[in-house]
């Protein structure tokens, strides 16, 4: 019943935040490396193939933020 403790999930809903915070980041830099809008892609021309990369790095980057955070 640790994980019930206020300080448990005080500390699990910053760390969340963070990860989130840095999944942001992560896509944020990556848009601004691209010579396109990714954005602009995504949304206004439905481009599916570039949705695809963009959702697996947005996975690899939550993996490793997330294996950062838990330590291992």
């Amino acid at each position: 019943m640790e994980y019930l403790k206020p300080a448990a999930i005080i500390g699990s809903i910053l760390y969340s935040v963070i990860g989130i915070v840095l999944v942001v980041v992560g896509f944020i830099i990556v848009d601004r490396m691209t010579p396109y809008d990714l954005w602009k892609e995504l949304i206004e021309n439905r481009n599916q193939p570039l949705a695809t990369v963009v959702a697996a790095f947005c996975l690899a980057i939550a993996l490793i933020v997330a294996a950062a955070i838990h330590g291992g």
